[in-house]
């Protein structure tokens, strides 16, 4: 459990500079978490063009559409399970950005509820997790990771594109530039934004 909080609260304490307050306890830092690079997954699925969604750098590589009907299929399976009531998505299906990113925002809108339900009282409740268990926080930072994960590939096909991410923007916009800290964010293990994105 230690390992798993020190990885998802990576990005929170790498955006901790510039007087920011930081999150008190273990559920507040995974939901920090959770809402930076949310934030960051609907910010690049808005920014690239319709034409970018069937882009892909090679071949052997899913699309940037595939990359966002990933992750809100994963999402979905996830937070829905953790919610009470597993349901299995269908983003991978479609191919319009309209269609794919409204598949993400519903997979947001389910994993809201269930971030919204951690508390550091149970956070350590053990859930059904795939095949086995895992506790409740631990699931929900696996969500997390995961989706900076995915965010940080979907950067990559944005730069060739000449679209900028979104967390590279919001850097910029604090006074950070390309590849820089930006007033020490990005700078942890799986942070969104991090160098080169």
């Amino acid at each position: 459990m230690a390992a798993t909080v020190c990885v998802c609260s990576a990005p929170v304490f790498a955006q901790g500079g510039g007087g920011m307050q930081m999150p008190s306890g273990i559920a507040a830092e995974v939901k920090q978490a959770y809402t930076s690079v949310k934030n960051n997954l609907i910010a690049a699925a808005n920014a690239m063009p319709e034409a970018g969604y069937d882009f892909a750098p090679v071949p052997e590589e899913m699309t940037f559409g595939k990359w966002v009907a990933h992750v809100s299929d994963s999402n979905l399976s996830t937070c829905s399970g953790l919610n009470g009531q597993a349901k299995r998505g269908d983003a991978g299906t479609k191919t319009s950005k309209a269609d794919i990113v409204a598949a993400l925002q519903a997979s947001f809108a389910e994993c809201d509820a269930a971030f919204n339900t951690l508390t550091d009282a149970n956070a350590l409740e053990m859930v059904a997790a795939g095949r086995g268990q895992r506790s409740r926080a631990g699931t929900l930072a696996g969500v997390n990771v995961h989706d900076n994960e995915c965010y940080g590939s979907m950067a990559v096909y944005m730069r060739i594109k000449g679209v900028v991410p979104p967390s590279t923007a919001n850097r910029g916009a604090m006074g950070g530039g390309r590849g820089m800290s930006g007033g020490g964010r990005g700078m942890g293990m799986g942070a969104p934004g991090g160098p080169g994105r």
